[in-house]
């Protein structure tokens, strides 16, 4: 697996660089996914898109977290695509500690995606990032925590039910 090695928080990791598509059989770079989601929201410029960005990740009995990011563009009252990756981050030993990597990792696609869709002409989108949180069950606890840091990146947030980039479509890949 091809990996970039980014930092999320002040701690380096090594996150795979390709995409696998809903739709494509090839693996795609994140400028190429970028180009994707520029020509389907070009194919109908008559449309309204919502683009969101959503991280889940399972614990394995190790305490090795799995992490899949999802990216989604969708065709409001049409349809849409998405883009994911899986990779592996090493051990975790709080729930607490996933969350907020899973919101770190949204985050950070987030900013990459957004820069390059800023630089292109395209009808109106929402920008969101979904996070795999609610207000029942265990990650009550970091609610505030994981939408207030998302919120000082100037970005949309969601939490269940309504997060389905992370609830849905990255943990169908979990």
């Amino acid at each position: 697996m091809e990996t970039a090695q980014k930092t999320v928080g002040s701690k380096p990791i090594a996150e795979p660089a390709l995409f696998y598509s809903s739709t494509l059989e090839v693996r795609l770079t994140p400028p190429e996914v970028v180009a994707e989601i520029i020509a389907y929201m070009r194919s109908d410029l008559a449309r309204q898109y919502r683009v969101t960005i959503g991280t889940d990740s399972e614990l394995a009995s190790d305490k090795n977290a799995d992490f899949v990011t999802a990216i989604v563009v969708h065709r409001i009252g049409n349809g849409g695509r998405y883009f994911w990756r899986r990779f592996e981050l090493g051990k975790f030993y709080t729930l607490r500690d996933r969350m907020i990597r899973e919101a770190l990792i949204s985050i950070d696609v987030a900013k990459e995606i957004l820069t390059q869709l800023e630089k292109s002409v395209l009808p109106a989108f929402e920008f969101e990032i979904h996070v795999d949180i609610g207000v029942n069950g265990p990650t009550k606890a970091v609610i505030q925590e994981v939408v207030g840091m998302v919120r000082a990146n100037n970005f949309q947030v969601k939490t269940k039910p309504e997060s389905y980039a992370a609830t849905s479509v990255a943990d169908r890949h979990v």
